[in-house]
């Protein structure tokens, strides 16, 4: 057990110690060697990265991030999906402060409309349209009827 011990005591040292050479070995002041023509070319790269590439790239990841609770709304069946959705967008015009609040709304349990409607699922939009398309081809149905035996 002692012998073991010893042999992984070595192997760290050996380690620490082709780590040391190998730093040693880098040369020890780095120079850029770009200068003139080369140096404004770099320049009105990054100029061009920072100006228009990064803001695409910010704006899109931040417009990601606050679409995320109401794709959890939707991917959990949260009955209040809809007014989710609403936060997230109000959110957008706060500069984010609704944001967390959309966050825990999505993640949480609808506890009054469970007691009210005995289920913490709610319909998706599609299902809800549907619904009410069916109501308003009943209702003319019963027109119809109601006008056939008037």
């Amino acid at each position: 057990m002692k012998n073991n011990a010893v042999n992984k005591q070595n192997f760290s040292v050996h380690k620490y110690l082709t780590v040391i050479f190998f730093l040693s070995l880098m040369p020890q002041e780095i120079y850029a060697h770009a200068s003139g023509e080369a140096l404004d070319g770099i320049a009105e790269a990054m100029s061009w990265v920072v100006l228009v590439i990064a803001p695409i790239i910010g704006i899109t990841v931040f417009l990601m991030i606050h679409i995320l609770p109401e794709k959890i709304a939707e991917k959990r069946k949260h009955p209040q999906a809809e007014a989710i959705k609403t936060l997230c967008l109000l959110s957008l015009f706060f500069g984010g402060l609704l944001w967390p609040l959309a966050w825990l709304w999505a993640y949480s349990k609808p506890v009054l409309y469970k007691m009210a409607y005995k289920t913490d699922q709610g319909d998706y939009h599609e299902q809800t349209m549907k619904d009410l398309a069916d109501e308003k081809a009943a209702e003319k149905a019963a027109e119809r009827e109601k006008e056939g035996l008037d």
